[in-house]
């Protein structure tokens, strides 16, 4: 009776046989997704490839799994990247897929179609969440292969447009299965660092194969949650991409976005120029203004002057006729004063008002008679107030003043 093997190590045996196969350790297959499922708790993949006429399992782990920048979907034709061996427990061969990439157009398109409608209805490609390029950078910091033609193109382009601004590279693989995660975390490495303004991502021309990557859904959130401005520019005019939409701007290409990103050195210079001349002619005309102005206030000034000096003058004039007023008054209330003064010492030596006190003049004829004068015999008239007397004189006698007498 011929040795016997059991299943376990059949299976064992023809695992070790695949793995020794070199064709099978490194595998590109191409086929149609069918049969796709992703396990709701482990996240792998699981899936059939198939062509006309055969088929073969395929599993992807979630390590994996997760790196895929579209959204596999039964019926699209694919690039299965991995190797094929025995599953033990079950003996059954199947493809290990390491990475995968939508093959054709028709794959390529429905797989950009749906990573489009997803961050669409996130909002990611709102215009709203566009932001403005800072007009002047001073530094910026550019994603992409650091021995690619896009490169020396924004070197070149920034160098003659705008030489003072700062190139920060974050240096980058821009097609491979290590591109993805390479360009993700330049990004995020530029968008930590605080010198650069804004960050441009952008490489060369290639074939769609090649620019597949930039439609990646990691590289695409990776841009969405920057602080700073992002410019994509991936290949050509023609080539769009997912990153085209998520970014603040999209140029054509490398060359067309480093224009974008500067000014033109010679523009600024131009205006600048212009500028200056507009300034030295509103100048010139503001003095002009200023000069006609000032003529028109000297003339205005010196007739207010003129009519500030009258002023002063008639105030002057009123001030002075008022001091006459006064003193006019003053004299005329004093010379009534006196006039009144007079008045009362006229009446006061007035004989005929002393006549009102009892008293009477001897007058011969018209003129006053004194006494000392009179000779005996004599006619003279005592004149009163109210009456007159005729009267002859008997004697006259000498009267001493008293206090004389014994002298």
């Amino acid at each position: 009776m011929a040795d016997f093997i059991n299943v376990t190590t059949l299976n064992r045996l023809a695992k070790d046989v695949l793995a020794q196969c070199e064709p099978l350790s490194n595998l590109i297959v191409c086929g149609e997704i069918s049969g796709f499922t992703r396990h709701y708790k482990s996240g792998h993949l699981y899936f059939t490839l198939k062509d006309e006429s055969s088929s073969v399992k395929g599993v992807m782990f979630r390590s994996q799994a997760r790196l895929l920048n579209f959204e596999p979907q039964n019926g699209m034709l694919v690039l299965a990247y991995g190797h094929a061996t025995i599953y033990e427990r079950d003996g059954a061969f199947q493809l290990y897929v390491d990475y995968m990439r939508p093959f054709g157009a028709g794959a390529a398109q429905m797989a950009f179609d749906a990573l489009y409608k997803k961050l669409e209805a996130e909002g990611l490609f709102a215009p709203e969440r566009k932001r403005a390029l800072p007009a002047v950078p001073h530094c910026i910091g550019v994603v992409t292969s650091k021995t690619g033609a896009a490169w020396q193109d924004v070197q070149n382009v920034i160098g003659r447009r705008w030489p003072m601004v700062r190139l920060l590279l974050a240096p980058v693989t821009v097609q491979g299965l290590e591109a993805e995660r390479s360009i993700v975390d330049g990004i995020r490495a530029l968008d930590r660092d605080s010198r650069p303004d804004l960050i441009l991502v952008t490489r060369g021309g290639g074939s769609k194969e090649d620019l597949w990557i930039f439609n990646s859904e990691r590289i695409a959130r990776a841009a969405a949650a920057c602080r700073k401005p992002v410019v994509s520019a991936v290949g050509h005019e023609i080539d769009t991409t997912i990153l085209d939409y998520v970014a603040d701007l999209r140029a054509p290409t490398p060359s067309a976005a480093a224009e974008l990103c500067v000014p033109d050195r010679s523009e600024v210079m131009q205006k600048l120029s212009v500028l200056q001349d507009n300034i030295q002619k509103n100048i010139q005309n503001r003095i002009q203004v200023c000069y006609n102005k000032f003529r028109m206030a000297s003339g205005q000034q010196s007739a207010q002057r003129k009519h500030q000096a009258m002023e002063r003058r008639r105030q002057e004039l009123m001030h002075m006729q008022e001091l006459l007023v006064r003193a006019q008054q003053h004299k005329t209330q004093q010379a009534e004063h006196e006039l009144q003064s007079a008045a009362a010492l006229a009446q006061s030596l007035n004989p005929y008002g002393v006549l009102a006190r009892g008293y009477t003049i001897a007058t011969c004829g018209e003129e006053v008679q004194t006494v000392e004068a009179m000779q005996p015999g004599q006619a003279f008239t005592l004149r009163g107030a109210t009456a007159e007397a005729d009267c002859t004189v008997q004697s006259v006698r000498k009267i001493t003043q008293q206090g004389s007498n014994g002298r």
